[in-house]
């Protein structure tokens, strides 16, 4: 039975999930039509994650049901989700890199020929066939995956859902790793699939994609419904309220810091082509912020600093004093620490426990004849979910079983548990809710009032502008521009991103 365009083809009613003693989704209500994008939002452990493997199959309820198109079912998998048409792009994409684009479309359901063995030439001119729905005429399906950006990588993942002949698509977070010009790809294929009659959740904790994608919202707080709203009916103000469940004045609280002496200097820094003759400077108590297109050499500059891949040419200076940084132990010596941008790959060992991680840096702080003190562990780790409010059973909780803004929470910790006088932040609020940004951005307040000299990287233009004391734009490993928060403007700013020219 086929769903008309005003009923649901995917429904929660009164749904709830508990893990243990743990209620995680407490009398859910959701419902997708066809032909529309329906946004879902909530901050990090609201209980987005586990709507979806309810919706995917991946989970079941333990109360109340899941309906398709009406009727009230028992998913026993994802493959039997995948069979009635609903589909997921995950955020950490799952596709296998040594297989060729058209092999991850069509992996478990390959065409075949007449002998029951794989067609490849059907296979191919199928693949071919979506990937040209997609708009994607620059994707090989001989290519292997591997080799392809992360933007190519998430169409050829919904390739593989149109494969199926998916009427549901679940979004988790699509643009978490993208760049602008690939954020405005996919919001145009997700136009054309809406177009098309496919019902997308969207899931996202970026504003301006909700307001321009979505037709209706449907926030989530701490497992239960707050409200299902018609996107034109809300406003930003008040979708955070709902997600937080209480007022925020202001997302980037920047506060007027006195600013002491130059801390960090780096001049004509380089590290092969990523890094080309680059020199600024770090007082203490400010905030330098770095912005740049991907492939700008924001990332690697950030890593030369740190020692992971050391200076080939050039000077830094601490307090006046040239340093040498060829390891990441030295630059921790020199009282430097990094938050990488991708916390899952660089910042965690995830499936480690709290107290695990935030040691980490420190251990040889916490051991004495190679035994560490685990008793010290724990209190270190105790005071870091209470100094940054770390939402978790305790210092024994696995990482991985925490949001994503709390895993955040525990890569700060980690590092700052090293007492830095400099603290660099690739993408310190990448992939966290509302609620989580507003405390990291204080916090980056609280740190930069103790003297901390502060640099954050950040794709992010708002919370460049809005968190920086001066902005340093990259462009083809090089500096484009150096500017006053009063200078700092998008304009400037985007002009100096696509520049040529090195100032």
């Amino acid at each position: 039975m086929a769903a008309d365009a005003s009923s649901p083809i995917l429904a929660l009613k009164d749904v709830s999930k508990a893990f243990g003693p743990v209620q995680v989704l407490r009398g859910v209500d959701f419902d997708l039509r066809a032909g529309e994008v329906h946004a879902l939002m909530g901050e990090n452990g609201a209980g987005k994650s586990t709507m979806i493997r309810l919706m995917s199959g991946a989970h079941q309820p333990n109360a109340g049901t899941v309906e398709v198109d009406g009727r009230a079912l028992r998913l026993a998998g994802p493959r039997e989700a995948q069979d009635l048409g609903i589909a997921v792009v995950h955020q950490e994409l799952l596709l296998f890199p040594a297989m060729t684009v058209a092999e991850n479309i069509f992996l478990g359901h390959a065409p075949k020929n007449a002998r029951g063995l794989i067609d490849w030439g059907a296979m191919r001119e199928r693949a071919r066939a979506i990937l040209d729905r997609l708009d994607c005429p620059e994707l090989d399906v001989d290519e292997s995956v591997g080799r392809l950006s992360v933007a190519n990588r998430q169409r050829v993942e919904i390739a593989r859902a149109l494969s199926r002949e998916a009427r549901v698509i679940i979004m988790d977070e699509p643009t978490a790793a993208l760049a602008e010009a690939d954020v405005r790809r996919l919001l145009d294929v997700t136009r054309s699939l809406r177009a098309d009659g496919v019902g997308i959740v969207y899931v996202s904790h970026r504003m301006n994609e909700i307001f321009e994608i979505s037709d209706r919202v449907t926030v989530l707080r701490d497992g239960k419904t707050i409200a299902t709203k018609p996107t034109g009916e809300v406003t930003e103000g008040s979708l955070i309220s709902m997600m937080v469940g209480r007022e925020i004045d202001q997302l980037f609280p920047k506060e007027e810091i006195p600013i002491g002496e130059t801390v960090l200097e780096v001049e004509n820094l380089s590290h092969g082509t990523k890094v080309r003759n680059v020199s600024f400077a770090v007082r203490a108590g400010e905030i330098l912020g770095i912005a740049g297109l991907v492939g700008s050499g924001r990332t690697e500059l950030a890593q030369t600093i740190f020692g992971i891949t050391p200076a080939t040419e050039g000077e830094i200076r601490i307090d006046g004093k040239p340093v040498k940084v060829g390891s990441v132990r030295e630059a921790i010596a020199h009282r430097i620490a990094y938050v990488p941008e991708d916390r899952a790959q660089h910042g965690l060992v995830r499936p480690q426990t709290i107290r695990e991680n935030v040691s980490m840096a420190i251990l040889d702080r916490l051991t004495r004849r190679s035994v560490v003190d685990t008793g010290r562990e724990k209190v270190l780790a105790a005071e870091a979910i209470r100094r940054f409010a770390i939402r978790a059973r305790g210092p024994g909780q696995v990482v991985a079983q925490l949001s994503g803004g709390n895993q955040q929470k525990v890569v700060i910790a980690k590092w700052l548990a090293t007492e830095p006088r400099i603290l660099i932040l690739d993408e310190p609020t990448r992939g966290v809710d509302v609620g989580a940004k507003t405390e990291i951005h204080k916090l980056m307040n609280e740190l930069a009032r103790t003297g901390i000299a502060i640099v954050m990287i950040s794709s992010e233009l708002p919370e460049v502008l809005g968190m920086s004391d001066r902005v340093l734009v990259m462009n083809g490993g090089r500096p484009s521009a150096i500017l006053s928060r009063a200078e700092a403007t998008p304009d400037r700013i985007g002009a100096a991103m696509m520049s040529g020219h090195a100032a």
